[in-house]
């Protein structure tokens, strides 16, 4: 497989098509070796548009996802970044690549340890790993510009709202019923939250532990 190709089929007929044309973005997507975050039993899977299994019952977005998520939410090189389910560490890579420093959570520690080794291989200076479950979000190193949650949940923890910083966002995939939106949330200075619905889709649940939830 002509690997480089293969990546430049990815972003020109998956995602160029499915509306992401934020050029910061697609250029981020276009450096990234996914394929060093991609088991090696599915290497060859590493640019279709599919959920890429990961084991321990986990699995990586999709490259349209992955791409419409880092649009939505504009990142800046000033914004510090909680995300709240780590995986393989390609969303977290992307995200350091954009935005200046990344704290990832991941419940897992067989995850944990692996997304370690494929940041440091990808040279991610600026993100760091925690096996911790992100329920309570990371409060230590609250507030939080932005706050990704890369996995669905019923209810947002009341804890993860409480961490983003005034004018803040925090992206999250919510099962309503028989639909699941990625929705926005803004907090604004005074700290009310807003709420947009971007987009439908489907995406596993978040493996998180209880606490007390905001309520839409």
């Amino acid at each position: 497989m002509d690997i480089e190709q293969a990546r430049f089929n990815m972003i020109e007929q998956q995602i160029r098509p499915a509306g992401v044309l934020d050029e910061a973005v697609l250029g981020v997507l276009g450096r990234m070796r996914r394929e060093q975050f991609v088991p090696a039993g599915h290497r060859a899977l590493a640019f279709g548009q599919i959920e890429v299994p990961l084991g321990q019952g986990q699995s990586m977005f999709n490259p349209v996802l992955e791409a419409q998520v880092l649009q939505a939410l504009q990142l800046r090189r000033s914004d510090k970044v909680l995300e709240i389910g780590t995986g393989s560490g390609f969303m977290a890579a992307l995200l350091g690549a954009l935005a200046g420093h990344v704290v990832t959570l991941e419940i897992n520690p067989v995850l944990a340890v692996e997304a370690r080794e494929n940041l440091h291989g990808s040279g991610a200076d600026n993100v760091h790993v925690e096996q911790a479950d992100g329920a309570s979000g990371f409060p230590a190193q609250a507030p939080y510009d932005v706050i990704l949650v890369s996995g669905a949940v019923g209810e947002v923890p009341a804890g993860w709202l409480s961490q983003l910083a005034p004018g803040g966002r925090l992206l999250v995939f919510v099962k309503e019923g028989a639909f699941m939106q990625a929705r926005l949330l803004r907090k604004s200075a005074s700290g009310e939250i807003q709420s947009e619905d971007l987009f439908a889709t489907s995406v596993p649940y978040l493996n998180l532990g209880s606490g007390p939830a905001f309520r839409f």
